[in-house]
């Protein structure tokens, strides 16, 4: 538990002087987790707790199977457990594959959990979980017309990104790598360039991570926060993971606040060379 408190404290700490902001609504952990896959829900309380993180997200469709399989009360006591939490709640349109379903999906999470918020998925491809952008597109023109805040889950494609954008998200989330793959970032030029790019608008790597150091990776090209689920859910140890992904996001971002040194082809000596004593 003290692990836990020191990680939370200085994470709010630092978060006073480089404050985070989603649709005007701040928050202290730039890691975002999600509640799917954990092998019980005393160990998924207790991988939020650790992790300090302050938004989880949550698949209406997992909820909604579960009710209609005769679970209605397990379903209750899962959303019981993330308002004790005190965490915020970002549902997602995890499965769906047409504009219709996610815009239908998205209007009974806000119906459910009373929050304009929306992870927006659509996904095009089976095997890798790839977004379709152009469904993407559209139901994000439409969700935020109607009032929602959409956090779109796309690619690093910069065309794609501003449309997002002139359609209405003040958020965009490029993925890593393929949703639970644990390849970490398989384009760090491309999310680099999205970030060169979107300078004003919080960018959030999402799917992919697998090891903490991917996380520090993300968050020394200058993204705001990193939002994963299997590399700690399917984790032996799931709090003590999340309590390593706080700490390298806090580590990742200080160093880009930093302004690390360049990369360079030769070796630069650390130690001046002129004025040195030579020996005869």
């Amino acid at each position: 538990m003290d692990a836990v408190n020191t990680t939370t404290n200085t994470t709010s700490s630092s978060a006073m002087t480089d404050p985070l902001e989603f649709y005007g609504t701040q928050v202290a952990s730039r890691l975002l987790l999600g509640t799917a896959q954990y092998p019980s829900p005393a160990i998924l309380t207790e991988a939020i707790r650790a992790s300090g993180t302050e938004i989880v997200t949550v698949s209406l469709r997992r909820e909604s199977g579960a009710a209609k399989s005769g679970e209605k009360l397990a379903g209750q006591s899962f959303w019981s457990l993330i308002r004790d939490l005190g965490v915020k709640v970002l549902p997602n349109t995890a499965g769906c594959k047409t504009v219709k379903e996610a815009v239908t999906t998205a209007e009974m999470a806000r119906e459910l959990f009373g929050t304009p918020w929306v992870k927006l998925e659509v996904i095009g491809e089976d095997d890798t979980l790839q977004p379709d952008v152009f469904g993407l597109v559209e139901a994000a023109r439409i969700l935020s017309r109607d009032g929602f805040q959409v956090f779109p889950y796309t690619t690093e494609d910069l065309v794609v990104a501003e449309k997002l954008v002139s359609a209405g998200c003040e958020v965009l989330m490029p993925w890593g790598a393929p949703i639970g793959s644990g390849r970490g970032l398989n384009n760090p030029y491309g999310l680099r360039s999205m970030r060169a790019h979107f300078p004003g608008i919080p960018l959030v790597v999402d799917a992919g991570v697998g090891v903490p150091s991917h996380a520090a990776a993300a968050m020394e090209l200058g993204y705001d926060a990193v939002l994963l689920n299997t590399a700690v859910a399917k984790a032996g140890d799931p709090a003590r993971m999340a309590r390593a992904f706080a700490r390298a996001l806090e580590a990742g971002r200080e160093a880009f606040l930093a302004d690390p040194i360049d990369a360079r082809d030769m070796a630069a000596p650390s130690t001046p060379v002129m004025g040195r004593a030579v020996l005869g």
